[in-house]
């Protein structure tokens, strides 16, 4: 499906980017354009992978100038640029608005401009009844794209979006901060050792991102089925992993904004949700503002449903734990290491 296509990748150079450049190299892939404003690390992976149909543009998504040259005779863009750090967005929420929404925007205006295909928007467990800016932003930048696609003619550019909670070793993720800890003999510090995250690898995040390139209709979010883990188990899995079972663990309290437990899925969106096997597909409401002819008939009682959390998904034990994380790349690195 990308033979001979350009492809453009915002925030390129971060763990997601990065990942789905050796995939996407690996087809017949016309060229692939990183986008991101870090020239260190466009530097880093021009040399890593040292390969022709790799380009690389310096840009911010919060330029539309910039992205729309950008866009120029692209046919696929998988938009991942955003200001992920929870307590970063916190602090800076004006910075997290000015990425994470107006910068989707300039994203999904430039691709209508330039006639871009198709555009994947990369969301997050937080934008699901979201408590911090980090978030409320990511929410916001749903709401655009699906108010963006509700404008786009029938021949125009589709836009859809994936959602996943915590990507198993990316960057500013907990594992390569508790093997950190490990390697440096510190004990390892958990803020709440029943709090819950979905667990899933970057691998499987690009197999969402392509699912949802190829069954994405405009507005539709995905939503990939994944098993958790609390904090504390995965913690004792990485020490039994890292031969250190008896290691500290000091229990520091919640961090700015974090939740308890992840939700991929809202209630409310849980009633016209459709399960499409490893995946949901949340189609968008296309409802127009003609209120009235909803008096009389609604959708299904959202009483009758549940949410999709980190906490009554399918719960792994260690041993299972384990077994996921040695499957890793950056687990086996960090081993050989």
């Amino acid at each position: 499906m990308f033979d001979n296509k350009t492809l453009l990748i915002t925030g390129g150079t971060g763990s997601f980017g990065q990942t789905v450049l050796k995939r996407f190299l690996k087809t017949n892939v016309k060229e692939i354009i990183v986008f991101s404003r870090d020239e260190k690390k466009q530097e880093e992976i021009r040399l890593s992978f040292n390969n022709d149909r790799l380009k690389f543009y310096i840009g911010d998504v919060r330029d539309y100038s910039s992205i729309y040259s950008a866009c120029c005779g692209v046919d696929y863009i998988f938009h991942a640029a955003a200001l992920k750090q929870v307590p970063s967005c916190e602090f800076y929420p004006m910075e997290a608005l000015k990425t994470n929404v107006l910068g989707t925007e300039n994203v999904l205006r430039a691709a209508t401009a330039q006639n871009v295909q198709k555009v994947i928007v990369l969301s997050t467990d937080k934008a699901v009844y979201p408590i911090n800016a980090m978030g409320l932003t990511k929410a916001l930048a749903e709401k655009v794209m699906i108010a963006q696609a509700r404008l786009q003619a029938p021949t125009s550019t589709v836009f859809c979006a994936t959602r996943y909670g915590n990507v198993m070793a990316s960057r500013g993720s907990v594992i390569p901060l508790f093997i950190k800890q490990l390697k440096e003999n510190k004990p390892l510090t958990i803020t709440d050792p029943e709090m819950t995250r979905f667990l899933m690898s970057l691998e499987e995040s690009v197999d969402l991102v392509l699912y949802a390139f190829e069954h994405g209709s405009q507005g539709d979010i995905f939503v990939q089925k994944a098993p958790a883990s609390t904090v504390n188990d995965l913690a004792v899995a990485l020490c039994n992993i890292f031969e250190k079972p008896s290691h500290n663990i000091n229990i520091i309290g919640t961090r700015h904004g974090e939740k308890l437990f992840e939700s991929l899925i809202s209630r409310e969106e849980m009633v016209t949700a459709e399960d499409m096997g490893n995946y949901y597909r949340l189609p968008a409401d296309n409802r127009n503002l003609n209120y009235e002819k909803y008096f009389s008939s609604g959708e299904s009682m959202i009483s009758q449903t549940e949410d999709y959390t980190s906490h009554n998904t399918h719960r792994l034990h260690v041993k299972q734990i384990e077994s996921m994380l040695l499957q890793l790349d950056y687990i086996k690195e960090e081993l050989n290491a």
